[in-house]
């Protein structure tokens, strides 16, 4: 096997890989849309200082998805309401809902991010 073949085919399991990995991360959380917010949610910003001075969603608590396993405990003021997440996009904030998932969060993500709330908000 020539080593341009062997190359293409790890860059092709690697994606491969990664994409399986979302579509199980997107299965592990429930995904909420723009308009299905549930009241009593807290909206969790994670994307960092500079994009969220730019917008954010009025009411929403911010942790940078960086410093949100440092941080995590300064939900527990939130005690059972449903954290959900959201980024630019929907990415970021789908690991950042896995991740409190995991530390035992009721935890959801976004879908589309504040993109697609935006868009959501100007249709309705």
């Amino acid at each position: 096997m020539e080593p341009i073949q062997i190359i293409l085919y790890a860059v092709l399991t690697a994606f491969l890989l990664l994409n399986i990995r979302r579509f199980l991360q997107r299965r592990s959380v429930p995904q909420i849309e723009p308009g299905e917010i549930p009241a009593g949610a807290v909206l969790l910003d994670v994307r960092t200082a500079g994009e969220r001075s730019e917008d954010s969603i009025r009411g929403s608590v911010h942790i940078p998805l960086h410093e949100l396993r440092a941080r995590a405990g300064e939900l527990r003021k939130h005690g059972g309401s449903q954290i959900i997440c959201y980024c630019r996009s929907g990415n970021r904030s789908l690991g950042a809902a896995v991740l409190l998932k995991k530390l035992g969060y009721n935890s959801a993500n976004l879908v589309g991010g504040i993109t697609n709330w935006r868009m959501a908000r100007h249709r309705g």
